[in-house]
């Protein structure tokens, strides 16, 4: 007999938690976290009705601001199991991912559940990856990953090795870090080198708190460690004053800007005063360069925040990008690696402020490479 997939809903929380700690030893989701996603927006809950119970479930978790949803919880009765509950969990999931307009889907399975590896590679989910030590038993886990939407190219991408950032206000090194290891395995990110770029390349205020790093700066912290580096940036005044209050601070930002702008010149470094296209982004990482790019977090947190971030790929649809800083709701450390940004969003993501700034630091090979071929 078919189940019959549903939504979940509020009177489904007993039967899910019931559900839940027959399925699973360890790794296992909460009443209370049952409870939030049956009433957050953001997610796709699934459950599979057979015999008036609750068979199985699927819990999917869509990431704001991006076309990338993640299986984060799959679970079928022992008495259910074998047959076909949850490839027809697997199915609903995907069409609601589909209408929700995603474009990839993606998962964890332990490296020893022969079953569930099979079912997915069957549906067409393709493994990309390992991720050492994931669950709390201490298994590693495959990770998985299926187009929902048009078939088209595959993705071109860069190994890029993703760091968390350690503060609030290191986006900028974090990303940075990753782009020069990316092009130099023989470069080693550290905390310590972390606070360094900062200190090298922070505008020392704005709206708030630390400041944040200077897309000039940036690129003076890589050439002083022997990239070669180029920037764009779509307007020449002072970067980021609009939102420091003090114009003492105001001034010392200014100092900043003057002085980075000084030193670059000195340095060979070119700034392209210029909006950097999608186009541009692309053929750059084709060359062997690895963009940095501002963009704002509106989308993904409605925060308003400048961030840094590395491009990692690309295809027909999206750029890919590795963010350095998890959201701990939602968020676990390979939900940041290639989040794909479909083409149409990407430019409305990659402007910050009133000013709509667009800016981009180009990482390339310290080996002869010219920046900007």
């Amino acid at each position: 007999m078919t189940p019959l997939v549903r939504p979940a809903r509020p009177a489904d929380l007993d039967g899910l938690v019931k559900l839940e700690n027959a399925s699973f030893v360890t790794d296992k989701l909460s009443r209370r976290s049952f409870r939030h996603w049956l009433t957050t927006d953001h997610r796709a809950l699934l459950v599979a009705e057979a015999d008036h119970c609750i068979a199985g479930y699927i819990l999917i978790i869509y990431h704001p601001g991006t076309r990338l949803a993640r299986i984060y919880s799959l679970a079928v009765a022992i008495l259910h199991r074998g047959t076909g509950i949850a490839k027809s969990l697997l199915l609903a999931g995907e069409q609601a991912a589909r209408a929700d307009g995603r474009l990839y889907l993606r998962l964890e399975v332990s490296i020893d559940n022969t079953p569930a590896i099979k079912l997915y590679e069957t549906l067409g989910y393709q493994k990309f990856g390992i991720y050492r030590d994931y669950y709390q038993d201490h298994k590693d886990a495959l990770r998985y990953q299926k187009r929902i939407r048009r078939y088209r190219d595959t993705l071109q991408h860069r190994s890029v090795h993703w760091l968390r950032q350690t503060t609030p206000f290191t986006c900028g090194p974090a990303a940075l870090m990753m782009a020069m290891h990316g092009l130099d395995r023989s470069y080693s990110p550290s905390r310590e080198e972390e606070i360094n770029l900062w200190r090298e390349a922070t505008t020392v205020y704005m709206t708030s708190g630390h400041g944040g790093c200077h897309p000039v700066g940036l690129a003076l912290a890589a050439k002083r460690r022997h990239f070669a580096v180029e920037v764009w940036i779509n307007q020449t005044g002072a970067l980021f004053i609009d939102g420091v209050r003090s114009e003492e601070k105001k001034q010392l930002v200014e100092l900043v800007d003057t002085c980075f702008k000084r030193e670059a010149a000195q340095q060979g470094i070119p700034i392209h005063y210029a909006n950097i296209t999608q186009s541009e982004l692309i053929k750059a990482f084709n060359a062997g360069a690895i963009p940095v790019i501002l963009i704002s977090t509106f989308l993904l947190d409605r925060k308003k925040a400048p961030h840094w971030v590395v491009m990692s790929g690309f295809d027909d649809d999206c750029l890919y990008m590795h963010d350095s800083d998890p959201d701990d709701d939602r968020q676990s450390e390979i939900d940041c690696q290639f989040i794909p940004i479909a083409r149409e969003d990407f430019d409305r993501m990659s402007c910050f402020g009133k000013n709509r700034l667009r800016t981009a630091v180009i990482i390339w090979p310290g080996n002869g490479v010219d920046a900007g071929t």
